[in-house]
């Protein structure tokens, strides 16, 4: 299939199969010629421009070394002149070095590291995304269950730890209501009935989740403003009692 005889002193040695691109498939010809062409026009190159040619010499390199090394095998030497030989035996002697190896001590090398690490790309931020009814009902659930935990847990402790001359009993929590101005009764009352519905009425909607149902973006989406108006009826019922 190869067909070296003949034309060597025209051709050299017919035509060379060569993998294009970095996929290493054999989808395209060229004569020996063109590679040894291709092979002196890369050196030239990174001769006069090493830095912005660097990489295209390294990848025509590569090009030719592979050629060679899947038809060394098949190709009959006595077909390529000594000349051809020579040159392209020095090709696996040519090394090309751009980059140098810097010692430094650790701290300088952490100081490097977090240097590096500010030129990363930083992912998108959440708010970049739209606001969603979902969002907002399930950081208020975790909300309200965090604050009626606290305040009912420092109750709890106020009422252990402080001494018996300051009282923290329900009979005087209830004089100290009546005693306070209409205000602060319904400011009170509103922060304690606000978070306490909707943290109710939400966990029947997770309940419902966990037994699978309104689990589709519809019926999630009514569950939700239904649970928002639930909490406000239910709110303003409480603070008017």
């Amino acid at each position: 299939p190869w067909n070296l005889v003949g034309r060597e002193s025209e051709n050299l040695g017919g035509m060379w199969p060569v993998p294009r691109g970095r996929a290493s498939r054999w989808t395209g010809w060229c004569s020996l010629d063109e590679l040894l062409q291709l092979q002196s026009f890369s050196q030239q190159n990174i001769k006069e421009k090493p830095q912005k040619n660097h990489k295209e010499y390294r990848m025509s390199s590569s090009i030719l070394k592979q050629t060679i090394l899947r038809t060394q095998s098949l190709i009959p030497l006595n077909t390529v002149r000594p000349s051809i030989l020579g040159s392209l035996s020095g090709l696996k002697q040519q090394r090309f070095n751009s980059t140098k190896t810097l010692k430094c001590s650790e701290e300088d090398a952490l100081k490097l590291l977090n240097q590096q690490r500010k030129l990363r790309p930083s992912s998108p931020h959440f708010t970049i995304y739209e606001p969603q009814l979902t969002w907002y009902s399930s950081i208020a659930n975790r909300i309200t269950g965090c604050g009626l935990s606290l305040g009912f847990y420092a109750y709890a402790l106020g009422y252990m730890a402080l001494p018996n001359s300051m009282p923290l009993d329900s009979e005087t929590v209830v004089q100290f209501v009546a005693s306070s101005p209409e205000w602060a009764k319904v400011a009170g009352k509103a922060v304690v009935a606000l978070p306490f519905t909707y943290h109710t009425f939400n966990g029947v909607r997770h309940l419902a989740w966990d037994m699978g149902y309104l689990l589709d973006l519809k019926t999630s989406y009514t569950a939700g403003y239904t649970v928002l108006g639930l909490t406000a009826v239910s709110t303003v019922g409480l603070v008017l009692i």
